[in-house]
């Protein structure tokens, strides 16, 4: 067997080479049709795009992503060709809320004046990453407001456990309404009835009565970038249209502005490899031992505004990002992966 992985990927190298013939590690970039053509397993993340013109004619019938998100990847083309497709869901969420809270922190500090009333936070998808940004706000004395207008449908056709988070579910107009602090936590999608592609818009920022700071940290698409080039108010962005050639006006207006690294801690790489190697001893017998994280998924248990400050500090990627913006594709490779908070 051949497999072909991303060089990026921590913490696989010595692991597969016991189980496979040939083991080829590959910039991100260079993995080609032609690469792929005798290998039946490729390993990835999200700069590989997995689509007919990637896999069309190779022997490939395993792709595993060591990202939460599959949009880099053709799910259908895929399925049609029998390929089965693994990721890592929630595998850097704890890392991805240490970037929005420290962002939120930073930027209060950085105010003329404290704000006159109790800070509300809007988050937009309430899934791996959402869950544990909300749970954390809440510690932090935040009012929190939800929106997840698909777990809501679940919520409602479903006796489970989320009944209880039911009355916490709102619309986007009572957000548009309330909220000083918006965060978005969506994958990205373009169909279905919730599509998310622009779902932060000329018209939803225009719809803003109170929102003095958008947060991205999901993917670039799920916010109109020129819209927020726009918008009168402050933006935190991890996630980029055009990445890596973002808009370089947009780079200089953001408060934040960090590339694509939100969710790179140790763990977060840690538990990524491992649940795709997870899923490669499921699917073929396998008996390989990956590296464990040393943090919980769920997060840290406890949280306080001066462990989240002391743990990491938004502005000093921005500061590396703004001096050099077209390094964003080098900063990303080569990002020193930080630790996650702790109980």
């Amino acid at each position: 067997m051949k497999i072909v992985a991303d060089s990026k990927i921590p913490f696989l190298k010595g692991l597969l080479e016991p189980v496979a013939q040939e083991v080829l590690y590959v910039p991100g970039s260079d993995i080609t049709n032609e690469v792929l053509r005798d290998a039946q397993v490729l390993l990835t993340r999200t700069r590989t795009r997995c689509d007919r013109h990637l896999l069309q004619g190779t022997a490939v019938k395993f792709i595993g992503t060591a990202t939460i998100g599959t949009d880099h990847i053709d799910l259908d083309y895929c399925s049609h060709n029998s390929i089965t497709v693994v990721n890592a869901p929630g595998c850097n969420a704890p890392a991805v809320a240490q970037w929005v809270h420290s962002t939120i922190l930073q930027w209060l500090a950085a105010q003329p004046a404290p704000l006159d009333h109790p800070l509300t936070l809007g988050i937009v998808g309430v899934g791996h990453v959402g869950s544990i940004v909300a749970r954390w706000a809440h510690q932090l004395g935040y009012r929190v407001l939800l929106n997840d207008p698909p777990l809501e449908e679940q919520i409602t056709n479903t006796n489970s456990e989320l009944l209880t988070l039911n009355s916490k579910l709102i619309d986007l107009s009572t957000l548009h309404r309330k909220c000083d602090i918006i965060t978005f936590h969506t994958p990205l999608t373009r169909d279905g009835d919730y599509p998310t592609w622009h779902l932060c818009d000329e018209a939803f920022l225009n719809s803003l009565q109170r929102c003095r700071l958008i947060i991205n940290a999901s993917r670039g698409a799920v916010c109109d970038n020129e819209a927020l080039l726009r918008w009168q108010g402050d933006i935190a962005l991890d996630c980029w249209e055009g990445e890596p050639n973002i808009n370089r006006e947009l780079l200089e207006k953001a408060f934040v502005a960090t590339p694509h690294i939100a969710g790179y801690s140790l763990q977060g790489k840690q538990r990524g490899t491992s649940m795709i190697i997870e899923a490669l001893n499921r699917h073929f017998g396998w008996n390989i031992t990956p590296v464990q994280a040393s943090t919980p998924l769920k997060g840290a248990e406890n949280v306080t505004p001066q462990t989240i400050i002391d743990s990491y500090n938004p502005l000093i990627d921005t500061a590396h990002l703004k001096s050099a913006p077209t390094t964003f594709e080098s900063l990303r490779n080569n990002y020193p992966l930080r630790n996650e908070l702790e109980n």
